[in-house]
């Protein structure tokens, strides 16, 4: 059987290579080349290919919202995200929207060929770092979490303002800023402003 396969990136060079690539094994037929996630989506509604090689980091819609909306709509393609990056946040997006299969741009050409038979099929493909990255991840315990004010408050000490600022700012008393800062301390397990932001930055509960 001939499997149907839409090629999503958007460096056009990256396509070329691709599609060079996969047209040497008789049993794929490139059916379609998109350069973003929205492009992709329309196309696999006109082409219904079997299989979408999905980069990730695109313009206009990345590689995760167009998986979770090609998976949304029947007859949904297996997608198998193929990327340069191999961030614990990248990996989780592309998981938790529903991708088959999660494959670095390094990969081989058998085990990319391979891959893609297998997410044909409904299986699961990971490369072998992505699979040490979610392993990990399952392994460390979820640390705590903080409430949207706390992170909010936080948030406003990460850039520097007092106490009476940041009350100011979001519209509450000073005492609330400091009660809102010491269960911040002690859901994070630290003694100060400096360390508590540290904390929920690395958690990925505020940003820098």
């Amino acid at each position: 059987m001939t499997l149907r396969l839409l090629v999503v990136d958007d460096h056009p060079v990256v396509r070329m290579g691709l599609v060079a690539m996969l047209s040497e094994h008789a049993d794929f037929e490139v059916v379609g080349e998109a350069a973003d996630g929205a492009e992709a989506v329309a196309m696999s509604t006109r082409l219904t290919p079997d299989v979408v090689l999905m980069d990730l980091r695109m313009p206009v819609m990345d590689g995760a919202e167009a998986t979770a909306q090609l998976l949304a709509s029947p007859p949904a393609p297996a997608v198998l995200v193929l990327t340069t990056y191999d961030t614990d946040a990248d990996i989780v997006r592309a998981v938790e929207a529903g991708a088959n299969g999660y494959l670095l741009k390094d990969a081989p050409r058998e085990t990319l060929a391979d891959a893609i038979r297998r997410a044909a099929r409904g299986e699961t493909v990971l490369a072998p770092p992505v699979v040490a990255r979610l392993a990990s991840r399952l392994r460390t315990p979820a640390g705590p979490t903080l409430t949207d004010r706390e992170a909010q408050v936080l948030q406003c000490v990460a850039r520097g303002l007092s106490n009476a600022a940041v009350g100011r700012e979001l519209h509450i008393g000073e005492a609330t800023v400091k009660t809102h800062l010491l269960r911040a301390f002690e859901k994070l397990g630290v003694t100060d402003r400096t360390a508590a932001v540290t904390a929920a930055y690395k958690s990925g509960q505020i940003e820098l």
